[in-house]
């Protein structure tokens, strides 16, 4: 019954969590990195028109979710194995995690969006990387 009482609450959310639960059942190293990227600059670009619709609360939301992928980001970089490549990227996720945070402050969309189109050119070129 508290299955059934979730759906009901969000059913939106529900189909969000079996999907991604389907998407990483079975991914490699390299898909689940493709997945945290194409999650976060969902959660950007959400966060985005959260708060020019001044919807605060899936701001936030989305807001905390973001930093927590930039964060899993960061936290899986094999410095030893990635050299300055994982230097460079743990740069970039720091910075991207200032700017979110700061952009969380305010009302404006354009900073999540900035920072969305930055990692999602990283993101195509994991993704090229991958098919290659």
């Amino acid at each position: 019954m508290a299955y059934a009482s979730a759906l009901l609450r969000d059913p939106a959310q529900t189909y969000r969590r079996i999907d991604l639960a389907g998407r990483t059942a079975n991914a490699d190293g390299p898909a689940l990195v493709q997945l945290l990227y194409d999650e976060l600059c969902q959660a950007l670009r959400v966060a985005a028109w959260a708060a020019e619709n001044r919807k605060f609360a899936v701001k936030s939301e989305r807001v905390t979710r973001a930093t927590a992928i930039l964060f899993a980001l960061e936290a899986n970089l094999d410095f030893e194995r990635g050299g300055e490549v994982s230097v460079t990227l743990a740069r970039l996720y720091g910075g991207a995690r200032k700017q979110v945070i700061e952009a969380s402050l305010g009302q404006d969309g354009k900073p999540f969006r900035d920072v969305a189109d930055t990692l999602s050119e990283i993101a195509e070129a994991w993704r090229a990387a991958r098919a290659a």
